[in-house]
């Protein structure tokens, strides 16, 4: 094994609480592998991790570089002057805070925010009768679906250019009844500037081509839910 000081800095170290940690990896572990157990001991850092940038030993490094016993690698987020407004992408395993999405969504210039929320359904009115949902499982494949999210954000701002902050959340793993399934909230200066549209568009396009899946754990026997919408050539990334 060897041991890395790992150093954080802004959102990373506000949400970690401290901006110097000590982590012990294998010999053979990588950028990729440092990260992923930060992610592991702090779920909250999860979301900024994939935009954050590393380095190692004050040299910028990438997920597939080796690390080695003593190394200092720094996490940070891209220095100031990119885009003026959040987006998140997230894949969570577990519940989370829909004021803190929309509070790293707004900024002082943010008059209004559009939130869909999915939630799991104990009950559901069919033909044959009413279903009963105990839980559900979600999978995901997951470097797939996140391309797929930032491509509805992609779209939406196409369509309303003037929308602010975006974030997309979908749960995966084993969702009780009540639990969160997927949350869009759409940040904006006024609220005729196309939050409303731009959330119902968001959560309409991900059930198309966000590849999500849901189990349904039924008291009469366990069912995966398929949809019916097939991709055409518009659904490629640009």
């Amino acid at each position: 094994m060897m041991k890395l000081s790992i150093l954080l800095f802004a959102t990373l170290k506000e949400i970690v609480g401290q901006g110097e940690y000590v982590i012990e990896l294998p010999n053979s572990a990588t950028v990729a592998d440092a990260k992923s157990e930060l992610a592991r001991r702090f779920p909250a850092v999860q979301p900024h991790l994939g935009t954050a940038i590393t380095a190692i030993n004050r040299e910028f490094a990438f997920p597939e570089d080796s690390l080695k016993d003593g190394d200092e690698l720094a996490l940070f987020p891209p220095v100031s002057g990119g885009a003026p407004y959040a987006e998140i992408v997230w894949l969570p395993d577990a519940p989370f805070s829909t004021d803190d999405l929309i509070r790293r969504i707004t900024t002082p210039d943010t008059g209004a925010v559009c939130v869909f929320s999915g939630m799991v359904r104990g009950e559901t009115v069919a033909k044959e009768g009413i279903i009963h949902t105990a839980s559900l499982n979600y999978e995901a494949y997951e470097e797939m679906a996140l391309e797929k999210m930032r491509q509805v954000i992609t779209e939406i701002r196409k369509q309303w250019p003037l929308v602010q902050g975006v974030a997309v959340a979908q749960r995966v793993g084993h969702l009780q009844v009540g639990e969160n399934t997927i949350l869009i909230a759409i940040a904006s200066g006024h609220r005729d500037q196309g939050c409303f549209e731009a959330a119902r568009y968001g959560i309409d396009r991900l059930k198309q081509i966000v590849p999500v899946w849901k189990q349904e754990i039924r008291t009469e026997g366990d069912v995966w839910v398929e949809g019916g919408y097939q991709p055409t050539e518009q659904d490629r990334l640009p």
